[in-house]
């Protein structure tokens, strides 16, 4: 039974579950910068924290793995001379990070595989020499090795070749400070946010400006954007009356929203974070102790509010894991590394279910560390959408098997052998195999045989004379001997009859398949037995402990 207003989704019963305090990394001073950033970063194998630090810019990179109390002075990645303001790892290599600081330089460093084990003072890349003031947000393409963007307090974004430590293009077209900007899904557009709150779709290579919004939300304060998988743009932002909203719009048409929404009245700014596999919205605001997630679907009203997790501790940044570094046991759907003032709490978000097996529709392929397009094949001008890779693949060695079901050689039970007619067999096997006795001649009745009186009536009456005359006597002399030629036959025939061996119908043989298993067979009765042996056991302490034995 369906009820009418009642939208079918996986995800309606998804949960936030804080991890237990032994998960949680503490003794960490995190910066009280108040620039509008996450200060964090995490993959399968690191996590970066911005810290606080006096004369100069630095962050601390700890193993996934290594929970617990960090010590006093552990090894930094301080390569800076003023605030760390951004820091994001590369999709390709989980063991390279890009930073960018007020110094006005973009840094990329490379952590050794066991992780740090003294500070970092020398990058692998420097990007300098174009941004005359801060940089404030940094992006890696999804799609293209070592292509970074790059955007500044001096209202230029920069594309920048890594590898060559070279600038692509720049692009001037906006007139105050960036508040954000990104990638679309295979890396042919980009989107930013702009003090003078006008949203725009760029092409990064050239620069133009393909559309446009300006009072994308009419209030003051930062908004941010991110692009969704399908080409549409999210974005979050404040109304005059300075309350919270987000947005959903056509990156081809950025006219007229196709979704508005106010959520709260709240002061911080809003920092999406989208997840392209789900096509599920995480918000969480600076300075919130709550998250908020939604799925984005094409039927009004397009973001559906599933719920939210809620803390009573505020947060000062947050880290979004990818999905490669999810616990699909649990079916773990989303990960966040929340930031309190002296330590980094994890939050699960779980679908339940009661199968303990592989959920495929809760994991579909994702993003591969395998770049789709080189560098150079991105500045000539080609595209492609990123590489993808099982989930399940990942964790092959420790999830259970799929059943094959046709790969099985157990005979089938119902395909017995045929096996031939026999011939109804008597009980009476001397007789069966007996030739069979001739026809009996009839034989005479008896002669009758005149009873004499009892001596009382023979003493009473005169005996009578008996007169047998020739005919009688030759009449009785023939039935005795017809009578010795029927008992000598019969006994001619059951000495026949021992001396024959008995000859019985062969037994049927039973057809074997020529694809019968006698070993498997040998292994069911070895089973069989040592159950029947199991039972006997329990049957005897059952009747020890009711003193039933014998």
């Amino acid at each position: 039974m369906s009820f009418r207003g009642l939208r079918t989704s996986k995800f309606r019963h998804v949960f936030g579950t804080a991890m237990r305090k032994d998960s949680h990394y503490e003794g960490i001073r995190v910066t009280r910068n108040s620039w509008d950033s996450t200060f964090c970063a995490v993959n399968p194998k690191f996590l970066a924290i911005v810290t606080e630090a006096a004369g100069g810019g630095c962050f601390l990179v700890l193993p996934i793995e290594k929970a617990g109390r960090v010590p006093n002075n552990p090894p930094m990645v301080a390569g800076h001379r003023a605030a760390v303001l951004d820091i994001q790892w590369s999709p390709f290599d989980d063991t390279i990070i890009a930073s960018c600081s007020e110094d006005m330089t973009i840094k990329v460093w490379v952590i050794p595989e066991k992780g740090l084990e003294e500070s970092i003072t020398e990058p692998e890349a420097s990007l300098e020499s174009v941004h005359q003031r801060r940089v404030g947000f940094i992006a890696w393409h999804p799609s293209a090795h070592n292509i970074l963007m790059s955007a500044g307090s001096d209202n230029f974004v920069v594309i920048w070749n890594v590898g060559t430590e070279e600038p692509l293009s720049l692009i001037e077209c906006h007139t105050d400070i960036l508040w954000s900007c990104g990638w679309n899904y295979n890396g042919t557009r980009i989107v930013t946010t702009c003090k003078d709150k006008t949203l725009r779709v760029i092409d990064p290579r050239t620069g133009d400006v393909i559309s446009e919004r300006k009072k994308a939300h009419d209030g003051a304060k930062p908004q941010r954007a991110v692009y969704l998988k399908d080409g549409r743009v999210f974005t979050t932002g404040f109304s005059r009356m300075s309350e919270r909203q987000y947005a959903l719009w056509d990156d081809n048409n950025l006219s007229e929203p196709i979704t508005l929404e106010e959520i709260d009245t709240s002061n911080g700014v809003i920092f999406p974070f989208y997840d392209p596999d789900n096509n599920m919205v995480y918000l969480g605001g600076k300075g919130d102790s709550n998250i908020r997630y939604y799925e984005v679907t094409e039927q009004s009203p397009y973001v559906h509010y599933i719920d939210r997790f809620d803390t009573s501790d505020p947060q000062r940044g947050l880290g979004f894991m990818p999905k490669r570094g999810v616990n699909a046991l649990q079916n773990e759907i989303a990960r966040f590394y929340k930031l309190h003032p002296n330590k980094c709490e994890p939050i699960s978000f779980t679908v339940p279910r009661k199968s303990e097996l592989f959920q495929e529709d809760l994991y579909p392929d994702t993003a591969s560390q395998v770049p789709a397009l080189s560098a150079d094949e991105w500045i000539e001008g080609k595209n492609a959408d990123p590489n993808l890779m099982s989930i399940r693949d990942e964790f092959a060695s420790v999830l259970p098997a799929k059943p094959k079901l046709a790969g099985l050689k157990k005979p089938n039970a119902l395909n017995r052998p045929k096996l031939a007619p026999s011939k109804p067999t008597s009980t009476n096997s001397v007789r069966d195999s007996a030739p069979p006795k001739p026809a009996p001649e009839p034989t005479p009745p008896p002669p009758k045989v005149e009873r004499s009186p009892p001596a009382r009536e023979r003493e009473r009456s005169p005996p009578r004379e008996v007169h047998r005359g020739s005919g009688d006597r030759t009449s009785v002399a023939a039935t005795a001997q017809k009578l010795q030629q029927q008992h000598n036959a019969y006994e001619r025939q059951e000495v026949h009859a021992r001396e024959e061996p008995r000859q019985q119908p062969a037994a049927p043989q039973p057809q074997i398949p020529p694809d019968f298993d006698f070993q498997e067979l040998l292994e069911e009765v070895k089973g069989l037995r040592a159950l029947v042996r199991q039972h006997e056991r329990r049957i005897m302490n059952l009747e020890d402990a009711l003193g039933i034995g014998d």
